[in-house]
């Protein structure tokens, strides 16, 4: 009988803490875990060029911008600053209104500068046509309006566009300072798998 409940105490000392930690690991959440990309899918990173014009259109019965909160020192500013504006601004393949859309421009820009325009941009540029039909860019950072040329961070992106990240060049095509409304040619450098 001694026998049998020395056998028991080791069995539980040893075998106890083996069976819950089964327990425990089959019934266990991770929060971290290393993952090979391949499994995934993505084996060959690809360089893509992408190019289109972007139409802000502020004025007429449809505009495709629209400014959905100001400060109260905005009406005073001459830099508009504290303005933010929603976007769902046309994207085609050609500088013209009626040339073919192959997406769309669709978030928040705001002046975030008191000396000189500057833009805070957030959005994500939404694909309609071609082999990237369905996919996303998404757009984070400065746009100096009146600058010939501005850079602007790509920080990521959804379908075919998954962990991207590169950069987008705007240069202002057509400017109308009465009615605010632009064209803005972009040239698009993006990594992606």
């Amino acid at each position: 009988m001694a026998i049998s409940k020395t056998f028991f105490s080791i069995l539980s000392i040893i075998i106890f803490p083996l069976f819950s930690s089964l327990i425990v690991a089959e019934d266990s959440h991770f929060f971290h875990k290393t993952v090979s990309p391949k499994l995934l899918g993505f084996d060959k990173e690809k360089l893509s060029h992408l190019h289109f014009y972007f139409h802000d259109i502020l004025s007429g019965p449809k505009p495709t911008a629209v400014n959905v909160a100001q400060a109260q020192m905005t009406k005073n500013s001459s830099t508009s600053f504290g303005s933010v504006f929603m976007t769902d601004d046309p994207l085609t393949s050609g500088p013209e209104p009626d040339s073919k859309l192959v997406g769309k421009a669709q978030g928040i820009y705001a002046s975030a500068s008191q000396n000189g325009v500057g833009l805070l941009m957030v959005m994500n540029f939404a694909f309609t046509e071609g082999e990237f039909n369905g996919s996303t860019l998404s757009v984070l950072g400065r746009n100096t309006v009146f600058s010939a040329v501005r850079e602007i961070s790509i920080v990521g992106g959804s379908g075919l566009f998954r962990f991207a990240r590169g950069y987008a060049e705007a240069k202002t095509h057509k400017f109308d300072p009465k009615t605010g409304d632009a064209v803005v040619e972009y040239n698009v450098h993006v990594f992606h798998y």
